[in-house]
C-alpha cells in the first residue's frame, strides 16, 4: 500500500508552496487507495510554536485534505536520532566538528547542492565533542555503503551521487539532528513508501538513500514535483513575507476552491508553477 507525508516545520505560517506540496501527497495516496500522513517536524526548539503547528492543521482542514491517524510530532523521536548517531560512530563514520561557517567560507573551494563544500578541517583532529556539530565522513561511509541506487517517478531511475555534498553535518549544535538525518529515519518509522517533496530537494535524496544504505533502513520511491514560484523566479518563503494560507483564510478565501485550482496549476497574478530538477535554488 502506498503511503506519503506532509511534514512541515511549525517555524512559520505556511503558504501556497506547502498547499501545493501537500495536495501532491494526499492526492497521490488517495490516487493509489493509500494513506496520507500529518508530521510536524519540530525538534527546533528555538523556533517551532505551537500555535503554529495548529494553524498549519487549520490549514489544511481548510483546503479539504484530510491525513490518516493521528498526528506524528517529529520531538517524539529524538532518541531514534541518538540511536542511529551511535550505530554511525560505531561504524567510525562521524567526528566532532567546531568550525564557523565564516571560517568554512574562508578556506573552502567547491560548491555542492547546500552551498560550499566542507573541506574536512576537523576531520581526524582529537576534538572536544561537548558543543560540536558532528558530520559524516563521506567518502568512507560511500566506501561502506557500495553502489546504491534509488528511483524519482518523475526522472527515473538514479545513481546515487551523495559525495556531492561533501562531509556534510547530520548533528546540529542548536538541534538534535540535521535535516538529512531526521527526515530519513522519520520516513522509515513512518512506513513511507513515497516520498513527495520540491524539486529543489531532489540532490537530497542521495544523501537519504545512503542513510538508508548505511542503517538498514527500507528504500522508498521519491517523486520531485515542481515549484511554484514567484514573478522574479524565486520560491515562495515564509522569510520573505509570502502570503500565508492563513491569512487567507482569514479573508474568505474557499480553501477548497483554491485546492482545485492548484492542482490545475491555475494560480494567483505573479506565481507560476515550474518543473524540473533543482530547478530552483
Amino acid at each position: 500500500m502506498i503511503r506519503t507525508r506532509f511534514a512541515p516545520s511549525p517555524n512559520g505560517l505556511l503558504h501556497l508552496g506547502h498547499a501545493y506540496a501537500a495536495i501532491v501527497a494526499h492526492d497521490l495516496a488517495r490516487y493509489h487507495g493509500g494513506e496520507f500522513l500529518l508530521r510536524i517536524e519540530d525538534i527546533d526548539a528555538a523556533r517551532s510554536r505551537p500555535e503554529l503547528a495548529e494553524a498549519m492543521m487549520a490549514d489544511l482542514q481548510w483546503l479539504g485534505l484530510e491525513w490518516d491517524g493521528p498526528v506524528v510530532w517529529q520531538s517524539s523521536r529524538l532518541g531514534s536520532y541518538g540511536a542511529a548517531a551511535d550505530r554511525l560512530r560505531a561504524m567510525g563514520l562521524l567526528y566532532p566538528c567546531i568550525c564557523t561557517r565564516a571560517e568554512i567560507a574562508a578556506v573552502a573551494t567547491q560548491h555542492g547542492p547546500d552551498g560550499l563544500i566542507y573541506p574536512g578541517t576537523c576531520r581526524g583532529r582529537d576534538i572536544d565533542p561537548a558543543g560540536a556539530a558532528w558530520r559524516l565522513d563521506m567518502a568512507r561511509a560511500v566506501e561502506i555503503a557500495g553502489p546504491l541506487v534509488w528511483e524519482d517517478e518523475l526522472a527515473g531511475p538514479q545513481t546515487a551521487t551523495p559525495e556531492i555534498f561533501g562531509d556534510i553535518v547530520l548533528l546540529r549544535k542548536e538541534a538534535p539532528a540535521s535535516y538529512h538525518l531526521a527526515a530519513t529515519l522519520d520516513d522509515a518509522g513512518d512506513g513511507i513508501t513515497l516520498v513527495t517533496r520540491g524539486a529543489d530537494l531532489f540532490a537530497a535524496s542521495h544523501v537519504h538513500r545512503l542513510l538508508q544504505g548505511l542503517l538498514g533502513l527500507p528504500v522508498p520511491r521519491w517523486h520531485h514535483h515542481g515549484l511554484i514560484v514567484e514573478g522574479d523566479g524565486r520560491k515562495l518563503a515564509k522569510r520573505r513575507g509570502s502570503p500565508s494560507l492563513a491569512d487567507m483564510r482569514r479573508d474568505g478565501v474557499d480553501g477548497r476552491a483554491l485546492a482545485d485550482d492548484l492542482r490545475h496549476a491555475l494560480l494567483p497574478a505573479g506565481l507560476s508553477l515550474i518543473t524540473g530538477i533543482g530547478c530552483v535554488p
